[in-house]
């Protein structure tokens, strides 16, 4: 039956993943059978639209985009210097100074002219992450016949979505690499596991729940639709597909024993994601009050990161990935669906 409600053959959705894909790898899952989906909080309304023209030329499955929901918070003259400061020994090493800032590049949240976008192209599936945008916008998407989806860390975040009328919630985990879907609450002690979160989920609602977080092979798939998984939703597993943009040096972490050490870190973005260990996150702590808010502390870490890789280091680079990943292997995107289902 959800299968049908989402019209995708088979009960896997690829997470969508800013910065490391582009429709190719959207395209290679629908394909396989599942649900492709593409990040579109970093592209403009042209790229949205060329994207999706890629997407419909070479495929006739159903497929998702992806658009984050967050409040931009208050950002302040005060709170980019002191965070400056604090990473000036960085900004030293590498030869930057504080021209080298960045003051545009962030993630943007769904508003208006994205909504009536969305409309107008007819996409059958949207996804949220960080709550939902506001109800008028969000209407304006459920009239256009999307089925909605939205990320859910905690019982009560999925209890609201299932409220407000989203079609499936998908129950993040805290082994989930990348960004935490967390709209409720900050707080990461309310966080839990996929194999906790997910069966409590599910006896609280009663709309479909997609398990995501920490699910990289048969094994880890077939213990989410025990629980009681709909579907499930990979990520980190698809990092490694052929059809990914991911860069060589997180294609090699992710194969490492590197990957067996992730953590919980604000320090890239402002918002709490996993990512694997390095130097950046050891000698930072992970977690640094200065951060600004997700997603303005980017602003100051990403021209330390990019001028670290122009020297082939991974050392400051947000390395994503769920606790998993060791147990993911590489391969065309129909080959990993393949690898996780059967």
């Amino acid at each position: 039956m959800f299968l049908q409600k989402l019209s995708i053959e088979k009960p896997i959705i690829q997470a969508p993943m800013a910065g490391v894909q582009d429709s190719r790898l959207t395209i290679a899952v629908c394909q396989a059978g599942g649900l492709g989906s593409l990040p579109c909080a970093m592209l403009s309304f042209s790229q949205i639209e060329h994207e999706v023209s890629q997407i419909r030329q070479q495929t006739e499955q159903a497929f998702n985009l992806n658009f984050f929901a967050h409040q931009p918070p208050v950002y302040t003259q005060h709170m980019q210097d002191l965070w400056f400061e604090t990473l000036k020994p960085y900004y030293q090493e590498f030869g930057l100074t504080k021209a080298d800032i960045l003051s545009t590049g962030a993630r943007q949240p769904f508003d208006q002219q994205t909504a009536e976008l969305v409309a107008d192209l007819k996409i059958p599936v949207i996804s949220f992450h960080f709550g939902l945008p506001d109800n008028d916008l969000f209407m304006l998407v459920k009239k256009s016949g999307a089925k909605i989806l939205s990320t859910a860390t905690t019982v009560k975040e999925a209890k609201y979505l299932e409220k407000q009328g989203v079609d499936a919630i998908i129950a993040q985990g805290l082994e989930a690499g990348g960004h935490r879907g967390m709209f409720l609450s900050q707080d990461l002690t309310t966080q839990s596991g996929t194999f906790s979160l997910l069966p409590n989920i599910k006896k609280h609602v009663k709309i479909p729940v997609i398990g995501a977080g920490g699910i990289s092979d048969n094994l880890t798939a077939k213990s989410a639709f025990i629980l009681g998984a709909d579907a499930i939703q990979v990520g980190t597993a698809f990092l490694l597909a052929d059809e990914a943009n991911t860069k060589d040096v997180h294609r090699q972490a992710l194969q490492s024993e590197r990957a067996e050490h992730t953590i919980i870190t604000n320090i890239f973005s402002g918002g709490f994601a996993r990512g694997i260990a390095n130097r950046f996150i050891q000698e930072m702590g992970g977690i640094h009050q200065h951060a600004p808010a997700f997603p303005y502390a980017s602003f100051v870490t990403n021209p330390i990161k990019n001028q670290a890789e122009k020297q082939g280091s991974d050392e400051f680079s947000s390395l994503w990935a769920g606790q998993n990943a060791r147990l993911a292997q590489a391969g065309s995107a129909k080959n990993i669906l393949e690898y996780i289902l059967n």
